[in-house]
C-alpha cells in the first residue's frame, strides 16, 4: 500500500458502484439514454469496467492507466446524467436540485482521478 489512503477510498467506491450494476441493473437501465440499443450490455460493461478500474487503481503498475481510464469513463457516461436531468422517467424520482448537483460532481470525480495521474509515465 504505497499509494495515498484516498486513492484506496476512490478504488473502493468504484468497485462498489460496479457491483451495484449487477445487483440492481433495473436502476441503471432507466438512466441509460434511449440512443443506446443494448442496455443490458452497456450496464454490465460499465459495471465490469468500474470493478476492474477500482482494482487496477490499487496495483501500482496499473494505477496510472486506471486513473486515466476512469476520467475517460466519466466523460463517456455523462450523457446518462444529462438524460436523468431531462427525462422524468430517468430521474429515479430525485429532486431536480440533486440532478443538477450530479453534473459538477462528475467534474469533481474527474479531478479526483486526475490527481492520481503521473504524467511522467504517460
Amino acid at each position: 500500500m504505497d499509494k495515498p489512503w484516498h486513492l484506496y477510498v476512490m478504488a473502493l467506491l468504484y468497485i462498489l458502484a460496479g457491483i451495484n450494476h449487477f445487483r440492481k441493473p433495473e436502476l441503471y437501465f432507466k438512466i441509460i439514454p434511449p440512443f443506446t440499443t443494448n442496455k443490458k450490455f452497456v450496464n454490465e460493461f460499465c459495471g465490469l469496467l468500474e470493478i476492474m478500474l477500482g482494482v487496477y487503481l490499487c496495483i501500482p503498475i496499473f494505477s496510472n492507466l486506471a486513473a486515466i481510464s476512469i476520467m475517460i469513463l466519466l466523460v463517456v457516461i455523462s450523457p446518462s446524467n444529462i438524460y436523468m436531468l431531462t427525462n422524468e422517467k430517468a430521474s429515479l424520482g430525485l429532486p431536480k436540485w440533486i440532478l443538477y448537483l450530479r453534473l459538477p460532481l462528475q467534474l469533481l470525480l474527474i479531478l479526483w482521478a486526475y490527481h492520481y495521474v503521473d504524467f511522467t509515465q504517460v
